[in-house]
């Protein structure tokens, strides 16, 4: 694959402390419409999954929102129809099944929670792999190391999103032997300018948190938002609510991600 050059003049940054592309808030719906998935949790941790399905239902008019468990967890649910649940590995995480196949035929919000497990990794990979390029596919928090030894693939999706740790894109970088490193240690501006080249090469959205900052990139564009201009904490920005406001905003603006997901870091219903 070709690498993209990097713009030195940084003309492809813009820097939000209001919002940039505040008319996409008025594309959302009134009615509600639209189809989506949310997968997550394990035997051990579903609280996650379950709150953002909630929160999604609140804050935004999806005519549906299926929610994919682990049967594992089956008996500390109520008997709820949105929730869905797929067959699971001995340890309580995913493992392969048609329903989980199933969930991915929508747009998804990968939120989670998933353990360390090379069968549930296997599970997932294969999933998506089955899924649609036309559909939304959202990864974020522990989905993103799960799927990292397999990630080449899925960075050459369209309509894939990633939000990620920088210390995640490391690894993401290691492992497709990308030719610029991303560093923690690494000032702000080369941190924009990797993104800028990485977002030219490969059609993945990558949002992402360095030096007070959240960092949009896609399509050789980036934007930047500081922390403290955001309802966000270092803590709560990687809880998954707004992974589940960029997923949604995307998912009504199917053809303005960079300005979609910039909107989503302030939008407030």
């Amino acid at each position: 694959m070709a690498f993209a050059p990097v713009n030195d003049n940084l003309s492809y940054w813009q820097k939000q402390n209001q919002p940039l592309f505040s008319d996409l808030s008025w594309n959302i719906p009134e009615r509600k419409t639209g189809h989506i998935s949310i997968v997550g949790g394990n035997s051990q941790n579903l609280t996650t999954v379950i709150q953002i399905s909630e929160f999604l239902g609140h804050n935004f008019p999806f005519e549906s929102i299926k929610t994919f468990l682990p049967d594992d967890v089956r008996n500390k649910l109520p008997p709820i129809s949105s929730l869905n649940f797929c067959p699971s590995t001995s340890s309580g995480s995913f493992d392969k099944s048609p329903t989980l196949n199933s969930a991915f035929e929508e747009a998804t919000l990968l939120i989670g929670d998933l353990s360390k497990n090379a069968v549930t990794a296997i599970a997932i990979n294969e999933a998506i792999t089955r899924s649609s390029e036309s559909k939304i596919l959202f990864i974020t928090r522990d989905a993103v190391d799960l799927l990292t030894p397999e990630i080449a693939n899925i960075l050459i999706r369209p309509r894939t999103f990633i939000m990620a740790s920088v210390l995640q894109l490391q690894k993401i970088c290691r492992t497709i032997y990308y030719p610029k490193m991303i560093l923690l240690s690494q000032p702000l501006i080369p941190i924009i300018e990797t993104l800028h080249k990485f977002s030219l090469t490969y059609p993945t959205t990558i949002i992402t948190f360095h030096e007070g900052s959240i960092i949009v990139a896609t399509q050789g564009k980036v934007t930047s938002t500081h922390l403290a201009d955001t309802s966000y904490s270092p803590i709560t920005l990687w809880s998954g609510q707004l992974a589940a406001n960029i997923f949604a905003m995307n998912f009504y603006n199917p053809e303005h991600s960079l300005e979609a997901s910039t909107t989503a870091i302030l939008y407030k219903k």
